[in-house]
């Protein structure tokens, strides 16, 4: 059986990465004060903080948060996002990346051009930024969050036909998916990690 530790920012995560868990055990850290912390960049003292706290769990580690997704990587954490940019290279560009907060743009773009790089392709990306709904996953208006999103990215593939697949960057976005009006693929990275980790459907 799997062991592994989550490290969300967000309490919603729990019960949904409990429901892709399959056989695998999960442990979860959940630590909103980081991402608002890391809004306004990461400094020492949190960069320290949260690499202390990696290190000293034992077993595989997998940070959700997207913004602070490149910091856990370098404390030994698997990121979230990490398997879905992998396969959205695989299917090729243009790739649309939609982004529900700003400190997430710059981390998965770069992250998406080092899966187009370790193919040998060239990154073709754009980008959406749904900066204006995040309100409402923070008010806990989860449903309108996801139909918003739908809504916003549904219209962007309408007036931009040549797009190859829909990224969306966070995992709070997941519920968008099946929303979104579209024959493309649309990735969502909670359940394209989970079954990398754990083999669970």
């Amino acid at each position: 059986m799997v062991d592994l530790t989550l490290i969300h920012t967000a309490e919603v995560h729990v019960a949904s990465f409990d429901a892709l868990a399959g056989a695998a055990k999960l442990h979860h850290i959940v630590r909103p004060d980081w991402l608002e912390q890391a809004q306004d960049g990461i400094d020492d003292a949190l960069r320290q903080e949260i690499t202390a706290e990696i290190q000293r769990l034992t077993g595989p580690v997998l940070c959700t948060c997207t913004t602070l997704g490149e910091l856990a990587e370098s404390a030994g954490a698997t990121r979230l996002d990490w398997p879905m940019m992998q396969a959205a290279a695989q299917i090729g560009g243009p790739v649309l990346i939609a982004y529900c907060l700003e400190s997430t743009r710059a981390p998965s773009t770069a992250l998406l051009e080092r899966a187009f790089s370790d193919l040998g392709k060239s990154a073709e990306i754009r980008t959406l930024p749904l900066t204006g709904l995040w309100s409402h996953f923070t008010a806990g208006e989860t449903d309108l969050f996801h139909k918003q999103i739908a809504t916003w990215v549904s219209t962007s593939l309408a007036l931009v036909a040549d797009t190859s697949c829909v990224v969306l960057a966070q995992a709070s976005m997941a519920g968008a998916a099946a929303l979104i009006e579209t024959e493309i693929p649309v990735l969502t990275s909670p359940a394209i990690a989970m079954q990398n980790l754990t083999g669970a459907d």
